[in-house]
C-alpha cells in the first residue's frame, strides 16, 4: 500500500537548514505575518511601462461556479522563475476582463476591471457575476497591450432544477519532479462540468537542476532558486509558478472550471493543524503555513476573503440543482495530531479517542448542518485522505495515522450524522493516496453483511510516484483482506465520474508512463453505483 509514511524525509542537514531559517522570525512576526493593514497606503499604479513582457505566462483558471456567477484567476508574471515574477516588489497593475457567450467573444456578456497587487502576487480573482445557469462560457483578461489566452468555463444550474447529468473529473498529487502532466492534457480535453482538485497541488521539497525524473535537457534545465525546501511566502509563489508554467496544467485549468482543497504538500508533508511533521517550534511553523496558505489562495481561483495569518477557512458547499450537493472539506487545518507518532500503526486506545478530529468541531457542525438541509440526489463529499478501511493483512494490521482509520471515532460521526439526516447516496472523493481505489463505506469493516452506506472514490496521482505499475506486488493480497474493495491499480491518471438520476458511473482512467511525455489514456475500469442502493456494481455490457 502506497501513501505517506510520515517519514523524515529530508535529511539532518536540510532539517538543520529550516529550523535556522525559521528560528530568525519571533512570535509577533507569525501574528502579524500577510494580514492586510486597514491603513495600509494605496500602492503606486504601475501601468504599462513594467509589461514589456507577456505577463500572462501562468495561464487563466476559473473554479466554484454558481449558477449565476464564476471566479475567473490569473497571475502576472512576466519572467515567472524570479522573485515577484519580474516585477517590483510593490505596486498595482490595472486588468481588465471579459466573460463572452462564443470563442470568438462577439457576445461579451459580462466586464470588469480588477487590481493586480504586488502585495498578492500580483493575482487576480474576478468574481464575474449575473450570467447565465447552466451555460458554457469563454472569458479571458487584459493587462496593457497584452491579452490572455481565453479559458472555457461553465455556470452551475439554477437552484431547484433537476439535472439530467453532469460530469466531473477527479485529480490530485502532481509532483513536479516525479513526472510530466500528461494526465491533465486528456483531463482538458474531457467533457466535463467542472473538476475537483482533492490536494498537492504543489509538493515542498527541494527540485533539482533536471527536475527528477522530468530529466530536463541542457538548456531548459531549472535555476537554483528551486533547489531548496519551501518555506517562505516566496518559495511557495516561486513553486506555485514552476507548476503553473507546465502547458498541461494550464490546459486544464483554460478548459474547465475547477473546485479545489488542499492537502499537506502545500505547507509540509503530513502537518497536522499547528504541528509540523519535524515539531519545528510551533510560532515558527505557523509563520510558515501562513505563507504557505496566501500563496496558496493567491494562485487559485477562490473567492475573497484572502487568507489572515495562519489561518484560512477553506471548507465550502456548492450545488448543482437537485442533482448533487458538494461538501468540499478540510482535513488539514483543524486535525488533531496524528496518534502514534504517525505512519502505518496498530490502532489503540489514542487512534480510538472519540476526542479526536479530522475536521474540528466546527466543520463537523457545518457538514452535519448541510447534511440536514441536503434536498440533493447525490452528496458528495472531495476531501484529502483515504476515509474507507485499508487493511494490509486479515489479522493485527496496521492502519494509516494520517487517514481517516486514525480518526475512527470522528468517521463515525460523520457517518452518523448522515445517517440521521436520512443521507441515502453519499460519495466520499479522496486522493493522497497515489493510487486509485474503488471502496464499500461499511457500516461495520470488520462485518462484510453490515449495511453499506455510500461508495468511496480514491483517485491516484496525476505524476506523484513516477510511472506506476498496474497492478502492483499486494495487489491479490489486499484485495482479499479489504472484500469491500470493488478496484485497486497504482498507474498515474484521474476519474471521470457521470452523475444522473439513476446512478453514478465512474471511470478509472490511467496512463502507462509518465516520466516521458506523450503517453495515452485508457478507462482501467469502470463501476456504477445505483441511486438508493449504495455499493460499487459492474456496469452491464
Amino acid at each position: 500500500m502506497t501513501g505517506h509514511q510520515g517519514h523524515d524525509r529530508h535529511g539532518t542537514a536540510s532539517i538543520s537548514y529550516l529550523r535556522r531559517r525559521f528560528l530568525t522570525l519571533t512570535a509577533a512576526a507569525t501574528v502579524l505575518a500577510f494580514s492586510s493593514e486597514p491603513g495600509r497606503a494605496r500602492a503606486e499604479e504601475l501601468g504599462d511601462r513594467v509589461l514589456g513582457d507577456d505577463p500572462f505566462t501562468l495561464g487563466v483558471a476559473s473554479g466554484d461556479p454558481l449558477p449565476d456567477a464564476v471566479v475567473l484567476w490569473t497571475r502576472l508574471a512576466p519572467r515567472p522563475w524570479e522573485p515577484d515574477g519580474g516585477l517590483p516588489a510593490t505596486g498595482v497593475i490595472p486588468v481588465s476582463w471579459e466573460v463572452a457567450e462564443d470563442e470568438r467573444f462577439s457576445r461579451v456578456a459580462r466586464r470588469g476591471r480588477a487590481t493586480a497587487d504586488a502585495e498578492f502576487g500580483y493575482s487576480v480573482h474576478a468574481d464575474a457575476r449575473g450570467l447565465k445557469a447552466g451555460r458554457t462560457y469563454w472569458y479571458r483578461f487584459r493587462a496593457g497591450s497584452w491579452v490572455s489566452r481565453a479559458g472555457r468555463t461553465r455556470t452551475a444550474p439554477a437552484a431547484g432544477s433537476s439535472p439530467g447529468q453532469m460530469r466531473l473529473g477527479v485529480a490530485s498529487c502532481q509532483q513536479y519532479d516525479e513526472g510530466y502532466y500528461t494526465a491533465l492534457s486528456h483531463l482538458a480535453r474531457e467533457d466535463l462540468d467542472v473538476v475537483f482538485f482533492l490536494g498537492d497541488y504543489i509538493y515542498e521539497n527541494a527540485i533539482d537542476a533536471r527536475a527528477g525524473d522530468r530529466q530536463l535537457p541542457e538548456g531548459s534545465r531549472l535555476p537554483d532558486v528551486f533547489a531548496h525546501e519551501t518555506v517562505t511566502l516566496q518559495d511557495y509563489r516561486l513553486r506555485y509558478a514552476l507548476g503553473k508554467s507546465d502547458p498541461d496544467l494550464q490546459a486544464a485549468h483554460a478548459a474547465h472550471p475547477w473546485c479545489v482543497t488542499w492537502d499537506d504538500h502545500e505547507v509540509e508533508n503530513n502537518y497536522a493543524a499547528h504541528v509540523s511533521q519535524d515539531n519545528d517550534p510551533t510560532d515558527a511553523f505557523l509563520l510558515r503555513r501562513a505563507a504557505a496558505y496566501r500563496a496558496y489562495w493567491e494562485n487559485m481561483p477562490l473567492r475573497l476573503p484572502h487568507p489572515t495569518g495562519p489561518d484560512m477557512r477553506l471548507f465550502r458547499r456548492l450545488r448543482y440543482g437537485r442533482l448533487a450537493q458538494f461538501d468540499i472539506l478540510d482535513t488539514r487545518q483543524y486535525r488533531s495530531d496524528q496518534a502514534y507518532g504517525d505512519g502505518w500503526k496498530q490502532p489503540g486506545p489514542d487512534s480510538e479517542d472519540p476526542s479526536r478530529t479530522l475536521l474540528g468541531p466546527a466543520q463537523e457542525q457545518w457538514l452535519s448542518n448541510g447534511f440536514r438541509s441536503s434536498s440533493a440526489i447525490w452528496n458528495v463529499l472531495p476531501q484529502q485522505v483515504a476515509f474507507s478501511r485499508r487493511r494490509l493483512r486479515s489479522q493485527n494490521s496496521p492502519l494509516s495515522m494520517d487517514a481517516w482509520d486514525g480518526y475512527p471515532a470522528a468517521r463515525k460521526r460523520l457517518l452518523d450524522a448522515a445517517r440521521t439526516a436520512r443521507i441515502n447516496n453519499l460519495m466520499v472523493l479522496s486522493g493522497d493516496s497515489h493510487i486509485h481505489l474503488a471502496m464499500d463505506i461499511k457500516e461495520d469493516f470488520d462485518n462484510l453483511s453490515s449495511p453499506t452506506r455510500g461508495v468511496e472514490i480514491l483517485g491516484t496521482s496525476i505524476s506523484s510516484g513516477a510511472d506506476g505499475v498496474e497492478k502492483p506486488e499486494d495487489w491479490e493480497s489486499l484485495l482479499a483482506v479489504n472484500p469491500h474493495m470493488a478496484y485497486y491499480a497504482k498507474r498515474r491518471g484521474y476519474v471521470v465520474i457521470t452523475l444522473t438520476p439513476s446512478q453514478a458511473r465512474v471511470d478509472y482512467r490511467t496512463l502507462p508512463y509518465v516520466t516521458r511525455p506523450g503517453a495515452p489514456v485508457s478507462t482501467a475500469t469502470s463501476l456504477i453505483c445505483r441511486a438508493d442502493r449504495p455499493g460499487f456494481e459492474r456496469p452491464s455490457p
